[in-house]
């Protein structure tokens, strides 16, 4: 798929997104390109009057920044009790609507805003689909500095990891808005089991947050060149 054919399908799922908010909407806001094009739109949407109301939640700095931009009321976690709905992409998506995410360098602001949701909402491009997570996309970490490289060797212990500190094109590490370093994690033949990946994840004490959103999506759009995808959760 081109490069070009992919933005107009991230465009086309980001809009068939808007669909879904309604006039006085607490709304998470994801992080990523795909989502870049959804608080765009939705900007628009406030500007000539066909939504009012809303406030937005984001899931980063960035993502606050260009919300700001468009004229978007934002509100934090600390002065909500719920969103109503959160609309974010993914860079994996198998059929039980399980996720990877996280390499737009988000992935733990993202899980807390999303897990606040009423509803979370996916909008992906159909490249973003996998039979078995961590097929294409490797998983990302958010560890702490503090003795990052005995945590990366600790996740290079995991049964079929390859785990490396994530650099910029200076060799720096890339830094979270939390301060925090990212590892990614690649699985040559998929991630086995997720869940127990998952809470393995989660016992370590220099991981702050991982990329599997497990059970977690409502619902995905799916762009293709064929046309729009609906994914339900237990549909």
């Amino acid at each position: 798929m081109s490069a070009n054919k992919q933005t107009q399908l991230k465009q086309t799922a980001a809009r068939q997104a808007l669909d879904l908010v309604k006039n006085d909407m607490l709304l998470g806001l994801g992080t990523g390109s795909t989502t870049a094009f959804f608080v765009q739109y939705l900007g628009e949407a406030l500007q000539d009057g066909r939504l009012q109301g809303i406030r937005g939640v984001p899931t980063s700095e960035n993502t606050a920044r260009h919300a700001r931009e468009l004229g978007i009321p934002l509100a934090t976690l600390d002065e909500v009790d719920f969103l109503h709905l959160a609309v974010d992409g993914a860079d994996e998506v198998n059929p039980e609507l399980n996720l990877i995410k996280g390499l737009g360098k988000a992935l733990l602001r993202e899980k807390l805003v999303e897990v606040h949701a009423r509803q979370l909402w996916i909008i992906v491009d159909e490249s973003k689909l996998v039979s078995r997570l961590g097929e294409h996309a490797p998983l990302p970490v958010e560890i702490v500095p503090f003795a990052h490289e005995a945590t990366i060797r600790w996740l290079n212990s995991l049964p079929g990891c390859r785990a490396e500190l994530w650099l910029r094109e200076d060799g720096k590490p890339w830094i979270t808005d939390n301060s925090h370093y990212l590892a990614l994690c690649h699985f040559d033949e998929g991630i086995d089991d997720p869940e127990a990946l998952g809470r393995t994840l989660n016992e370590w004490p220099g991981v702050m947050e991982h990329g599997l959103f497990l059970g977690m999506a409502s619902g995905v759009i799916v762009a293709a060149e064929t046309g729009i995808r609906v994914m339900r959760k237990n549909a």
